[in-house]
């Protein structure tokens, strides 16, 4: 297990009503070693993966972090992150803005007691202006508790104008750059859930910059591979180029669970995980917001052999009717997700 030597100090939103987990989605699908009985977590070993050109291992699941601040409480939110860490999972995603900045306070608490070495810690900023990412940056280490963040990333690029303002004057990127330079942050990225063009033009803007992301973040599941696909148009781009990929939305945060394929037991949750995890990605997130959905993903992992040709092809046939025109990828066709759309304020300031 890759072993982090970052010290802690001692010492937002709510608008997705799509986030469902498994319980709330009227089943709960057993994996295939039955693992997900109760709070019982299986017993396995987590694969690690390169995180690109970094020299960093991570684990391949990630925790996400808008939905450990669902959790419930704050206890249930630790005990989440503690038994994950102690089962292997390193990579924790979290962003400024989550749950109104609960979701940071709750992960920041959980890393403390030796826990924050032992996880590499990601987490995302709106600010599209430099004074606006600097402020949000020294926000997120004062809520998580910690000295520097492992990877932050530029949340949210869902316009077409965003990789101008990142790279313009004044713009986030040299914020990151800064932070990056004063020992703050390790690396650097970007996420988008809105499409494949987008990540593309910042992937184009950084080049012209002559700035190389460490990472890039985007959906990669069972409906994305047909439907304005990242997978098929990002992809291939990030893997020549070797930024890491970070995948997220395996399950279309619960929303998956509602359609066909899923709710008539055609595709399976773990179908799903796996499908992703099939991919070149270095991590794949998943939102947990119970035991239950951790030990859904950690079965997931620990038996994650490479999905075959052949079974990808039997998902995709399965999900290919359900999936043509992005019904279920709302984070694409809708603004539902888009939550700098209805406070756009947070790309400008540090105000939740």
């Amino acid at each position: 297990m890759a072993s982090f030597t970052y010290m802690a100090n001692p010492g937002r939103r709510r608008f997705l009503q799509w986030s469902v987990g498994g319980a709330a989605a009227g089943f709960v699908w057993r994996g295939a070693r039955g693992a997900t009985s109760g709070d019982k977590l299986p017993e396995g070993k987590m694969p690690m993966r390169k995180l690109g050109r970094t020299g960093v291992a991570v684990s391949l699941v990630g925790l996400g972090g808008y939905h450990i601040g669902q959790a419930g409480d704050e206890q249930t939110a630790v005990r989440i992150i503690r038994a994950a860490i102690d089962h292997g999972l390193t990579f924790m995603d979290n962003c400024w803005d989550y749950n109104e900045g609960r979701s940071h306070v709750w992960m920041g608490r959980a890393l403390r007691d030796g826990y924050r070495r032992r996880a590499f810690l990601m987490t995302k900023i709106d600010g599209r202006t430099r004074k606006a990412a600097a402020a949000q940056i020294d926000q997120s280490l004062r809520d998580l508790g910690t000295d520097v963040i492992d990877l932050m990333q530029i949340h949210e690029v869902i316009r077409d104008s965003d990789a101008a303002r990142v790279f313009g004057p004044d713009g986030a990127i040299e914020a990151l750059v800064a932070a990056q330079k004063a020992g703050k942050i390790r690396f650097i990225g970007f996420t988008g859930h809105k499409s494949p063009a987008i990540h593309l033009k910042m992937l184009e803007a950084a080049a012209a910059h002559r700035f190389a992301f460490d990472t890039v973040q985007m959906p990669l599941n069972v409906m994305d591979a047909h439907y304005d696909s990242f997978e098929r148009r990002v992809l291939p781009v990030t893997d020549k180029s070797g930024v890491a990929v970070l995948a997220m939305k395996p399950l279309g945060s619960g929303m998956f669970l509602r359609s066909a394929p899923l709710s008539k037991r055609q595709v399976s949750p773990t179908d799903c995980l796996r499908y992703a995890m099939g991919s070149s990605a270095s991590v794949v997130i998943t939102g947990c917001e119970s035991m239950r959905d951790l030990a859904q993903a950690l079965d997931a992992a620990y038996g994650s052999q490479a999905m075959s040709s052949a079974d990808r092809k039997v998902v995709l046939a399965r999900t290919a009717p359900a999936a043509s025109k992005g019904e279920w990828e709302k984070y694409k066709t809708s603004g539902t997700f888009d939550g700098t759309a209805r406070n756009p304020h947070w790309l400008e300031s540090a105000t939740l």
